[in-house]
């Protein structure tokens, strides 16, 4: 296949291009840092690309088979300032609409385009099993998943069928949240965030990079579908797991109160709600978890 690739410096995006050139296919990667992109791909087209300045340039997604959209602003580098709120909402809806644009006028047009989102789709939900077809709940990062998905919905207007990747808490050890998390465990300053009793909803990235190549290679998955294990966990959970894999204790939960006081609204949204996502649609489509339980994925990234 011939597949086109935004955010494709991230750890997902990296782990993605890199599994689909070793199974033979065809790249076209685009990037607001061209030369970085190139050195982590010799020999691929590189397209430059900055989402926010307008469309990709014109004729660069003539003739994929397919587009791979994960682009999107990191949602925790910081307090979430009104600034930093916006980059993140734009980031992902103005981005997606000036994508497909380009999708759009592109001749021959992609047959496929799999759109990253997020189950902060779902908003916090306490014990209640959320799948794809549970509604929205408000909060920012709702509003943002829903302006998301619309955005890139506009493909199907042109006959592109559709998946948005409602992606879940990605465990690897070359970034997002178990790469930060290690460092205080490691210490002996693990624990349970606030009451731990909050879900985590988490995915191994080789899941993630397993369920996007599905996606790929079927013609009949569309719409939304969640992009998490079988196996969700709560905060308290996923500590003594993660504390019994490192072979430390996690005694010292960090109370809420300190969490809000240190990074704001980011802190409620992103680490003292949750959601208790399931993957009903995936294992329907026929893909294979290869770590559908917690303990067996940590062992596998840190062992």
């Amino acid at each position: 296949m011939r597949i086109a690739v935004t955010g494709a410096t991230g750890f997902i995006g990296k782990s993605l291009c890199r599994s689909l050139l070793r199974a033979g296919n065809q790249l076209v990667v685009f990037a607001r840092d061209t030369r970085n992109a190139q050195t982590l791909f010799p020999g691929i087209r590189v397209v430059e690309w900055d989402a926010l300045e307008g469309p990709p340039p014109v004729g660069s997604l003539d003739g994929a088979d397919a587009v791979v959209h994960l682009l999107g602003e990191g949602i925790a580098k910081g307090r979430w300032s009104a600034k930093q709120k916006e980059a993140i909402r734009e980031s992902r809806v103005q981005g997606t609409y000036n994508l497909c644009e380009t999708l759009r006028d592109s001749s021959p047009r992609p047959r496929l385009l799999i759109s990253s989102s997020a189950i902060g789709f779902y908003g916090s939900r306490g014990d209640e099993d959320l799948d794809e077809s549970s509604a929205r709940e408000s909060g920012f990062l709702g509003d943002v998943c829903e302006a998301w998905e619309a955005a890139a919905m506009t493909a199907e207007q042109h006959g592109i069928r559709t998946v948005l990747l409602r992606t879940g808490i990605v465990l690897s050890t070359e970034g997002g949240a178990l790469a930060k998390m290690l460092l205080p465990f490691k210490m002996f300053l693990g624990g349970a965030l606030g009451s731990g009793k909050q879900w985590m909803s988490w995915i191994h990235l080789e899941d993630e990079v397993g369920l996007i190549r599905h996606i790929l290679g079927s013609d009949e998955i569309k719409g939304p579908i969640n992009a998490t294990a079988p196996g969700p966990a709560t905060n308290y959970e996923f500590s003594k797991t993660l504390g019994r894999v490192l072979g430390r204790p996690a005694i010292l939960p960090t109370p809420a109160l300190v969490l809000k006081l240190l990074l704001g609204e980011m802190a409620q949204e992103l680490l003292l709600n949750g959601q208790k996502v399931l993957p009903r649609r995936a294992v329907a489509s026929g893909y294979q978890f290869r770590f559908p339980e917690l303990e067996g994925a940590l062992r596998d990234l840190l062992q």
